[in-house]
């Protein structure tokens, strides 16, 4: 049996399936991935990308800080390809009961899927830090220089920079998803990043897969790898 009918297989028997997605579902959509050997890391810039996109950048070079976000992390004009289609209709075929995302980019809802924890929260969430108010990706994009509220203060992201945690109630509703699944697709993600790629530990369904460009560190675990882009995987799965 070729690993695209035993995915199959293992997706007919499975009725709690989680996904857990990382920046390598959303390179078909031509968003570019942090860590491959053609994404943002491997770019020069004055200050490394992981410094930049980190809390105390913020506060302190603020205008620097958005300069390489609305350039370099802010893809508005990208839309859903064939895996973050598929995920909205293994969901709403009562299959699928979760997406976790580490990415920032909306895509899986934009695909129409409803059950989405994003773990780094997202581009389209923005916030004044005086008083709140909420602003959309749009404006931010938009915006000249560092993006001010009507009310003068410094609007924020709703995304977690380096040195800031993860939403708890995120976390928390990550972990039981994954805890209470049978089936666990991982995609698109090199599973380097914590504390995020430590909530595989807490799956003990039947079928763990992971669909990844390259290797990770979980391929021993797993019950079936596939090293090709999660679009054209998923895209020939049938519901």
């Amino acid at each position: 049996m070729g690993k695209m009918q035993e995915l199959q297989r293992m997706i007919d028997e499975s009725s709690n399936i989680v996904f857990f997605g990382g920046a390598g579902v959303s390179t078909e959509s031509n968003i570019p991935d942090f860590r491959s050997s053609d994404g943002l890391y491997q770019e020069k810039y004055q200050y490394p990308p992981e410094q930049v996109v980190s809390h105390t950048f913020f506060v302190k070079k603020t205008e620097m800080f958005y300069d390489f976000y609305k350039n370099k992390m802010m893809f508005l004009e990208a839309k859903p390809n064939a895996a973050h289609l598929k995920l909205a209709e293994f969901e709403q075929a009562g299959k699928l009961t979760a997406v976790i995302t580490q990415n920032i980019d909306g895509l899986h809802q934009m695909a129409g899927s409803k059950n989405v924890l994003e773990l780094h929260g997202s581009i389209h969430r923005n916030y004044c830090q005086d008083c709140g108010r909420f602003y959309n990706a749009e404006y931010i994009k938009e915006s000249d220089g560092i993006p001010t509220c009507e009310c003068g203060g410094i609007i924020k992201p709703d995304v977690v920079l380096y040195e800031e945690g993860l939403d708890n109630m995120t976390v928390q509703n990550s972990i039981r998803a994954i805890s209470e699944a049978d089936m666990l697709i991982i995609g698109g993600t090199s599973l380097v990043v914590y504390p995020a790629a430590g909530f595989i530990d807490y799956f003990r369904g039947k079928y763990l897969v992971v669909v990844n460009k390259g290797a990770t560190s979980r391929d021993s675990q797993a019950d079936l790898c596939i090293q090709e882009p999660i679009g054209e995987v998923l895209g020939g799965i049938c519901v």
